[in-house]
């Protein structure tokens, strides 16, 4: 062991001769997920020369081989010498003597032995967890490239990872359309306006546009509704709406496609629209038309009463809250306690963009879909690494499961754990490499994961479906129901690796 890190120290010594700030980071690394590559880059911004000890097999937790890991490592552009540690830590950080040692801000109020090495020699001990804002879009370009006539490009190393075939997930898609799905939220339509862009004002700094064309998509709750539809469940619909023409809009395309739609008039508030006005395929301006208080005592009680009449042999109850008063604490706390008492699968969305919500409001779900913001918020974490930000979510929220979306970063799926790990982590790459509309991406991923997660399938199968069905759904533009074709069409189609 001895004279196995005398070798090493000399390559690095060799290698990194001219580099006036060698920098040190050690870990398991057992899948990488953009968390790893935010804390990797931060750790090379520190100083010249980035050196990575991959911890051996022999180190508790490390359960992929140390040279799969020890590979993936090395396919990071920002890292400059990578190899197995078959030392200690300090040890090795003694003997190098970088620096900087870098280590996960969720490490910064724990013990670290480290610092009583560094301290000796006058070397600096630096906590990170990377920019929230980092966006891995240069690394997926290099690191995941992969040849596709689409622009949906499906990684292969995730399926053999977790043990399944495209044709396992052909299978699940036409379990779904046995399944009976309760979706309860807030009703939004999204409205685009098409329009020709005629030039500056002469008045004032201003674009001037006249609209051409209008079109309506169901949006919010209701889209997770007609996406379940599409794929082939019995669905039953619980929102709130306004006494306008947008609420008899909703209506009508909740009967057209044959969803059961339980819509309680509200005549304080609006059904919530939304409006974009495009020009040369660029949204110009949003618009928002909507009211946030919380829904009355008497509907709250009707809104209940439906939902009990019709929740016995439901596999599914979807939460999909846009934070617009629809779901008031009190309600989800009785809808919950009824389910839990039946038994009933749940997950949940908490979509907070310019509104706040908490996604850990709703307790003991299968599955919480949250965006690295919202997570943040839920936890009030605002400098762990994206693991531990979701562990923490995981906690407090009681969920099973929780897959923190990272738009173009992809997701990171983090699983309860056995009895030998406290928990499973993994991640995938965003599969549509050119997106057309983004808006669509998390309605569609939460119910497809969902919706495989109900017919029996592992975390790992359904977040691969979800993600498929996202990539479908950002490649057009506005919100349209997902089909079992639009899915088989993609699995069997051009795979990349």
């Amino acid at each position: 062991m001895q004279a196995e890190t005398d070798i090493i120290i000399k390559r690095i010594r060799k290698k990194s001769s001219k580099a006036k700030k060698v920098v040190f980071v050690s870990g398991s690394f057992n899948i990488i997920h953009p968390g790893h590559l935010r804390l990797l880059r931060f750790a090379k911004e520190c100083g010249d020369y980035l050196v990575v000890a991959v911890l051996d097999n022999t180190f508790p937790g490390s359960f992929v081989d140390e040279k799969l890991r020890l590979e993936s490592i090395q396919a990071i552009a920002w890292v400059d010498y990578s190899f197995i540690l078959r030392d200690t830590v300090n040890n090795f950080i003694d003997r190098l003597r970088p620096a900087f040692v870098v280590k996960g801000k969720e490490h910064e109020e724990r013990e670290n032995p480290e610092k009583d090495i560094l301290r000796q020699y006058g070397g600096k001990l630096i906590f990170g967890s990377g920019e929230i804002s980092f966006s891995s879009v240069d690394l997926m370009n290099s690191e995941w490239k992969e040849l596709s006539l689409s622009s949906i490009k499906k990684p292969t190393d995730y399926p053999r990872r977790h043990s399944f075939t495209f044709q396992d997930l052909v299978t699940i898609t036409d379990k779904m359309s046995n399944l009976k799905i309760c979706v309860l939220g807030d009703a939004i339509v999204d409205e685009y306006i098409t329009c020709d862009a005629l030039g500056m004002s002469q008045e004032d700094p201003t674009i001037v546009v006249t609209p051409v064309a209008r079109e309506r998509y169901i949006g919010g709750a209701g889209i997770v509704a007609l996406h379940a539809r599409g794929l082939g469940a019995d669905v039953h619909f619980f929102s709130v709406v306004g006494t306008d023409d947008t609420a008899d809009y909703i209506h009508g395309r909740m009967k057209s496609q044959n969803v059961n739609a339980h819509l309680f008039r509200d005549e304080s508030r609006p059904t919530t629209l939304k409006q974009r006005f495009r020009a040369r395929q660029k949204t110009l301006l949003r618009v928002s038309h909507l009211r946030q208080h919380a829904i009355s005592a008497e509907i709250r009680e009707n809104f209940f009463t439906e939902f009990r009449e019709v929740a016995d042999g439901a596999d599914l109850i979807i939460f999909a809250d846009f934070n617009y008063g629809c779901l008031p604490q009190e309600l989800v706390e009785r809808i919950v306690s009824l389910c839990t008492d039946k038994g009933l699968m749940m997950v949940a969305d908490s979509q907070s963009s310019s509104q706040i919500g908490d996604v850990s409001r709703f307790q003991g779900m299968a599955l919480v879909t949250p965006t690295e913001r919202e997570a943040r918020f839920a936890v009030h974490d605002f400098e762990s690494g994206l693991v531990i930000l979701a562990e923490k979510l995981r906690r407090k929220g009681r969920a099973k499961n929780v897959i923190v979306t990272l738009a173009e970063e992809g997701v990171l799926i983090h699983a309860e754990g056995t009895e030998q790990i406290e928990w499973l982590t993994d991640r995938l790459p965003a599969f549509n490499t050119a997106p057309k509309d983004v808006s669509g991406a998390g309605d569609s991923f939460l119910t497809c994961t969902a919706m495989s997660m109900a017919v029996g399938a592992d975390i790992w199968k359904s977040s691969y479906l979800g993600s498929l069905a996202a990539a479908c759904q950002v490649g057009r533009i506005g919100n349209i129901p997902l089909s079992p074709r639009d899915l088989k069409m993609e699995i069997n189609g051009v795979t990349g690796n």
